[in-house]
């Protein structure tokens, strides 16, 4: 079983910046992708950013050109660095990932149990 965790949250002033560091682990299997969602208070979860094995990134419209995110294939991370920061991206944020179990050669996702990101006006 493949075990996903998040790190890095935290409270911000307006125009802060953070970083967020997910990592899966586990044993005999490979990631495809790695995406960041957020779930903020009386809202649905929405997708923040993924970027997949080969580099491929993508993300919400509402946080482009302040967030990026990158991947190590090697570690098993992705790494979400967010800057101007703004109270309306208050949320929790997590981490789903996605990929091949080599014991069962079958499909898996997992999803973290978040970490919070508040930011204050």
């Amino acid at each position: 079983q493949v075990q996903v965790a998040e790190s890095g949250g935290g409270l911000v002033k307006s125009g802060g910046s953070l970083s967020l560091t997910c990592a899966a682990s586990g044993s005999m299997f490979s990631t495809t992708s790695m995406d960041w969602y957020r779930q903020a208070p009386r809202k649905g979860r929405e997708l923040v950013a993924g970027i997949s094995d080969s580099g491929s990134t993508k993300y919400n419209d509402a946080v482009k050109g302040r967030f990026t995110i990158s991947r190590d294939n090697g570690k098993r991370t992705t790494c979400l660095q967010m800057k101007n920061l703004k109270p309306e991206d208050t949320a929790l944020y997590l981490c789903y990932v996605r990929g091949v179990d080599h014991r069962t050669t079958r499909p898996f996702d997992s999803w973290g149990h978040g970490t919070q990101v508040t930011v204050s006006s």
